[in-house]
């Protein structure tokens, strides 16, 4: 055993579109560690989405097994899943999906809601993780009231805040310029530093050049696994 957090051992997806079955996953095997820095790449169709939704425990798969943190997650009810996604993945979506009523903290703390965390500690450990990405001053500001850069913060902030084994981010600069996208990046390097084990699923070539480690997949199946060359040389 080596620090695994993540152990995917032959995972198939398998879809019945009509008649047709789709082989989203066609036998999938990996394992990333406590810390790692990982990129997740492929072009459409390639399974990258249908694998993300395994590792995130938003989807189960047709066969295989997908061990989190000690627990074979593909074994799991759907209430367990859920539970088991609010306490060990911190999620950032392209879209953000933060609630438009809510101000950024308290968007920031609706995990440790669901974890059933005191109120008085969850304001204590938003203001600390709100801090930490750069946005002190924008507590009390709604969505609407900030820009995209900042409101992509607010997610991060919302994904560290349980403390989860893993930060799982589906194309997080999607919806971002591309000066605010470096920022963001910038950010998710300071959060690996800190000792995060971070997923970038991505189709940019540049985005994924912040990863230490690129799996590419086609057609289902893992074309390569690679460590990247670029981050080890600097």
């Amino acid at each position: 055993m080596h620090n695994e957090v993540i152990q995917i051992t032959d995972i198939k997806k398998f879809y019945h579109v009509g008649t047709e079955v789709v082989k989203a996953l066609q036998g999938v095997s990996l394992s990333i560690n406590k810390g790692e820095y990982v990129a997740i790449m492929g072009p459409s169709g390639s399974g990258k989405s249908t694998l993300m939704n395994i590792i995130g425990a938003l989807d189960t798969p047709t066969g295989g097994t997908y061990v989190l943190n000690g627990t074979d997650v593909s074994r799991l009810t759907d209430d367990n899943l859920a539970e088991i996604r609010n306490k060990e993945i911190g999620f950032v979506f392209q879209t953000f999906n933060l609630l438009p009523r809510y101000t950024a903290l308290e968007n920031a703390i609706l995990p440790l809601i669901y974890a059933g965390v005191s109120k008085n500690d969850r304001v204590a450990k938003g203001k600390k993780v709100m801090e930490s990405v750069g946005l002190t001053d924008r507590m009390q500001h709604r969505p609407n009231e900030m820009s995209g850069g900042q409101r992509q913060r607010v997610a991060v902030a919302r994904a560290l805040v349980n403390d989860p084994s893993i930060i799982l981010a589906d194309e997080p600069t999607g919806n971002l310029d591309s000066k605010t996208s470096v920022d963001i990046m910038r950010l998710f390097d300071e959060i690996h530093k800190q000792g995060n084990t971070i997923i970038l699923v991505t189709h940019e070539e540049d985005i994924a050049m912040h990863a230490h480690r690129i799996i590419r997949l086609r057609d289902g199946l893992i074309e390569s696994d690679l460590v990247n060359k670029k981050i080890e040389t600097l």
